[in-house]
């Protein structure tokens, strides 16, 4: 017997717009426009005979579409996993890749003439994102995460075991000689990192050195982790950052770790591959390397 089944673009629709409570967001979701959604939403309710918005001042959902949506949300969401276990990308074509930028800047690129020469005809495009990309739906191969690793129904190695350190130019370095002695300099601050509360702010750092801050400190402010690193390279203050970040700098003695201090983390920066995409030839080519410079790094 046949299945007695609405057009699913409708019902794609439907959710969206349902999930959202605006037929605007949703178009904005689905790449379509909002006439596009309501037309949409219209066919859905004449095939089913029932109204499922009340359009007023603000939309809500009617007793049909609130009984139904949380079946229809289940069926899309089973539709989306059993596309990701089975989807698998082109074997040839470039490799794309989607990494934080302060990993990319500062872990991957310095790294990558050794990825380049061992595998020549592999061409590796770099998609320099915070945003955690969705395989299902993106034309993206692999990614780098940073978080505490858990990434359901993905391939999940860890890569760094993040500390936080503080660190300065030699310059700098030399006159700090106590955690007090911070309080006479500009302290750099990645604002992304603190605001996503991932990281401490420099009150509360210096709070676990025993320094209370009685007085203004002289913050500056940086969107993310690798303007603040570079601002510390150029002298112009101590920042605070994750040491992965800083080992090339630290090693090559451009930052000096301040104070001997390090506040371990559970974070970390995780390589994640879908499992079904594991074994191309691609993929695993910059796997395993990948893999090897962890550890020797």
């Amino acid at each position: 017997m046949p299945r007695q089944l609405p057009q699913l673009n409708a019902v794609k629709v439907f959710e969206a717009a349902a999930r959202h409570g605006s037929f605007a967001r949703a178009a904005e979701e689905l790449h379509v426009t909002p006439a596009a959604v309501s037309q949409q939403i219209k066919l859905l309710e004449d095939y089913l005979g029932v109204t499922l918005f009340r359009r007023g001042k603000k939309l809500t959902l009617s007793e049909s579409a609130e009984d139904m949506l949380p079946l229809i949300s289940e069926a899309l969401d089973q539709i989306e996993r059993a596309v990701i276990r089975v989807r698998t990308p082109p074997a040839d074509g470039p490799l794309i890749l989607s990494t934080p930028p302060a990993f990319a800047s500062h872990w991957l690129i310095p790294r990558l003439d050794a990825f380049y020469t061992r595998h020549p005809d592999i061409e590796l495009h770099l998609l320099a994102t915070r945003r955690l990309v969705d395989f299902a739906m993106e034309d993206v191969d692999i990614a780098i995460r940073f978080g505490g690793g858990d990434y359901p129904g993905l391939q999940v190695e860890r890569l760094t075991q993040e500390s936080i350190v503080a660190v300065a130019a030699p310059r700098i370095a030399g006159e700090i000689e106590s955690p007090a002695d911070l309080l006479h300099y500009n302290l750099l601050q990645d604002q992304w990192h603190t605001r996503e509360g991932l990281f401490p702010d420099w009150p509360t750092w210096l709070a676990t050195l025993g320094i209370v801050v009685d007085g203004s400190l002289r913050i500056r402010h940086y969107g993310d982790a690798s303007l603040a690193l570079q601002a510390a390279v150029s002298g112009l203050g101590a920042a605070l950052t994750w040491k992965s970040l800083a080992q090339d700098e630290l090693k090559s003695g451009r930052l000096i770790q301040l104070l001997g201090q390090a506040i371990p983390t559970t974070l970390g920066y995780h390589l994640v591959t879908p499992r079904n995409r594991l074994n191309l030839p691609k993929i695993a080519a910059f796997r395993n390397w990948l893999l090897e410079q962890e550890q020797t790094a």
